[in-house]
């Protein structure tokens, strides 16, 4: 490479020095200019430009203004990079390396957003940032481009840092872009990797957790397969069976290990290496750890348990010539794999971490029991068995883990239990779906937990009736084949919640909505189920079980849930807060049955199971208590408004204050009922005669002089004309009119009597 362009790269690359000063800058949310309180006309340019002041000085006034999303993502990947401990970085975003075989500054060059290199690599990073969430990428012209370059880049980087031979690999780093398929072909013509936001942010917490050490985990997941320069990786070892397993027993360095060693932690940023097991990393932990070994000298006697993997080629175990006959154990020589993350870190990830950052990472030796290739499921379950007696494993890791542990079981409850939560996790994890991010997996926190998820998912006819050997009655979707029935209820649970999503977008995404939540899923998933199992009887869909699903299916479905979207669109504050303080078991099913009540107002024909008993059952639960506040509400009524005129006219208030027709119709009701009478004691008067809504027309006729004050309910009506203000009135008359024995009395209806009670009984 000429000597010109090394002098033009070189002054952009800084060191560990330049590395930590950058650093600061790059962490910030903001850019800063401090300029002449003199020089108007530039002040007057960048605050046109969205700049602020921020700080007066003497001479001088600080402006700032908030970096681009762009920007502060390419300086969230720079600033992780550096901070676990590249030792060369490009100093701005200006960084030009040539592509072409002479690499001299005539030839073309190819703008890097990300260079960093350590004593074994070199990471070339392009960053793509988007503000508009899980956007479909589009990179075709990007990504061709360095397919025609990216040969020369890397030979003239090799060129430059001459003093080895170094591994390179070029990194597509995105924040919120779902990669389409043709982009990641094209990424993998390029032999380099994706790493989403998830994965930025899961090894930036990694590294403030573990410092530095959080390299080795971000290197085996770039690096995967590929071996390590200048590893010695001979190692005495013991070598015997256990389990019907073979395992080696050996000492090792703490450094060795962390170099080839990986853990899998339960976390979206591993999805493309399901089935994962581990927790994360907990930086306390660590820290008493470290101190231990640090100040205390400690050490740990009890051994790290690992895999080794072999990538299917036999491990080298140099056999010792001395051997005993009395043992089944061999001694020897043991060659480790010398490749990033060739062994997976089963027990033990902080006491090896534990060391990373110590001055004995070198100089200690921790004990090791290596098992060969071991396939996930039996990680797991080994995971499972250590950690049983020690910290407890999360109820909602532990339903994770048996969506891995359980898919073979020979037990069909198993089967079923690892069928649905493996259902939750791809829905909580799949960008595609529109429950991405919002289903708590592993030990993560969010709306929807996997549990109620699971649930929801139980108590449907999509997976029949089984017992731990057989299969009792076929389900919707399950007829012993769990590959089969996955494939086809993932696409039709995530077809059902991305149409859902599509149509109400704002709503979806709004904090605290009503249907991203617990019952709101509970609700969905089981008026799907109903909405199949109608479709079946219907005979709109042939059904043969187990069903394999179409999407002439899916297209079937979607017309009876486009009325729960309207619903969902035009829900009054008052239904949506009923709807959210129904808590439990009870809050689950009144959500459910809200719903199926809705496909019901536009497909009259849909009559699920179990509702119409639901309704009688909701409705006689009010009926009672609605009744008592009725007849409290008409006596009242009755007393106050007689009250009330006669304060105002006297003792002749009847036909003062009462209008004509009424009057006369109440003449007529008393003559009625007296005929029927034979003692006189029992007779009644006109004013019993009268119905609620006489009482209003009364109302009415006095409204300014005597009601007005006192018969504006806040919260019913309680603005407009007189005629809006007293509407609640017609309301009860139609209620104290029902037979409330056949009527069913709503918790709509039940609210507004006990609001009235308030208003009216308690302000008297």
């Amino acid at each position: 490479m000429g000597d010109s362009l090394n002098i033009s790269i070189a002054k952009k690359l800084l060191d560990e020095k330049g590395i930590r000063k950058e650093l600061k800058e790059r962490r910030k949310d903001f850019i800063t200019e401090n300029i002449d309180k003199e020089d108007n006309y530039r002040i007057d340019i960048l605050t046109n430009e969205g700049w602020e002041r921020t700080t007066e000085f003497k001479h001088k006034v600080r402006l700032q203004k908030r970096k681009s999303f762009d920007v502060l993502f390419e300086d969230k990947v720079w600033s992780l990079l550096a901070s676990m401990g590249f030792d060369t970085m490009n100093s701005d975003r200006n960084f030009v390396v040539p592509y072409g075989a002479k690499g001299n500054e005539e030839e073309k060059t190819q703008q890097i957003d990300i260079l960093a290199k350590d004593e074994d690599t070199i990471i070339i990073v392009e960053c793509k940032a988007t503000g508009q969430k899980n956007k479909q990428s589009s990179f075709k012209k990007e990504l061709e481009a360095y397919a025609e370059k990216i040969k020369g880049l890397m030979d003239n980087l090799r060129k430059f840092f001459s003093d080895k031979k170094y591994k390179i690999k070029f990194i597509l780093a995105t924040e919120n872009y779902n990669l389409s398929d043709n982009d990641r072909i094209r990424l993998n013509n390029l032999n380099g990797i994706h790493l989403n936001e998830e994965q930025i942010e899961y090894f930036i917490e990694i590294q403030k957790q573990i410092g530095y050490a959080a390299k080795y985990q971000f290197l085996g997941n770039v690096f995967e397969g590929i071996d390590i320069p200048d590893m010695d990786n001979k190692i005495p070892a013991i070598k015997g069976r256990m389990g019907g397993h073979t395992y080696y027993s050996f000492s090792i360095e703490p450094e060795k290990l962390l170099k080839i060693g990986y853990v899998l932690h339960r976390n979206k940023a591993n999805i493309n290496m399901m089935p994962t097991y581990q927790r994360i990393i907990k930086k306390n932990r660590l820290k008493s750890i470290h101190d231990f070994i640090e100040q205390e000298k400690g050490y740990f006697a009890n051994s790290i348990i690992i895999s080794l993997d072999s990538k299917g080629k036999k491990l080298n175990f140099d056999e010792a010539a001395t051997k005993t006959n009395t043992s089944i154990s061999s001694i020897g020589m043991l060659h480790l794999p010398k490749q990033y993350r060739s062994a997976y870190i089963i027990d033990g990830q902080h006491r090896l971490y534990g060391y990373a950052n110590s001055q004995y990472k070198n100089t200690n030796s921790i004990p090791v029991v290596a098992f060969v290739d071991l396939d996930r499921e039996e990680q797991i379950k080994l995971f499972m068995e250590i950690n049983e007696n020690q910290k407890a494993v999360s109820k909602n890791l532990r339903n994770t883990l048996n969506s891995d542990l359980l898919w073979t079981s020979d037990n069909q409850v198993e089967r079923l239990t690892a069928l649905r939560s493996r259902l939750a996790i791809n829905l909580g994890e799949s960008r595609k779906s529109a429950l991405f991010d919002r289903i708590s997996i592993g030990e993560d926190k969010r709306e929807i937990t996997q549990q109620a998820f699971e649930k929801s998912l139980k108590q449907t006819n999509f997976f029949g009736v089984v017992d731990k050997t057989q299969i009792k009655e076929l389900g919707t979707f399950y007829g012993g084949n769990v590959d089969k029935s996955y494939k086809e209820l993932n696409y039709l649970l995530e077809g059902t919640f991305n149409y859902i999503y599509e149509a109400i977008p704002e709503i979806w995404n709004r904090k605290d909505n009503i249907v991203v939540m617990n019952k709101g899923i509970y609700g969905i998933i089981r008026l799907l189920d109903d909405i199949i199992e109608h479709l079946k009887e219907e005979k709109i869909i042939s059904f043969i079980p187990p069903v394999t699903l179409t999407t002439d299916i899916l297209s079937k479905v979607k017309p009876y849930l486009d009325p729960v979207i309207n619903f969902f669109r035009e829900i009054d504050s008052e239904t949506e807060e009923a709807l959210r303080k129904a808590y439990g078991g009870n809050g689950d099913i009144k959500y459910w049955r809200t719903l199926q009540q809705q496909v019901i107002k536009v497909h009259k024909d849909f009559n699920p199971k179990g509702l119409n008993e639901y309704l009688k059952k909701e409705a006689k639960e009010y009926n009672a208590d609605s009744e008592k506040v009725i007849q409290k509400l008409k006596l009242f009524l009755k007393q106050d408004i007689e009250d009330k005129l006669q304060d105002k006219h006297g003792d002749n208030w009847y036909k003062k204050a009462l209008p004509i027709s009424t009057q006369k119709k109440a003449n007529d009701l008393a003559f009625n009922k007296n005929i029927e009478i034979e003692n006189e004691d029992d007779e009644v008067s006109e004013w019993d005669c009268l119905s609620v809504s006489d009482y209003r027309d009364i109302i009415l006729s006095n409204w300014r002089d005597v009601f007005e004050k006192q018969y504006i309910i806040l919260g019913l009506n309680d603005s407009g004309n007189k005629e809006d203000k007293t509407i609640w009135l017609e309301k009860l008359n139609k209620l104290s009119k029902e037979n409330l024995q056949s009527y069913s009395v709503t918790e709509e209806d039940f609210n507004f009597l006990q609001q009235l009670e308030e208003g009216l009984l308690n302000q008297s």
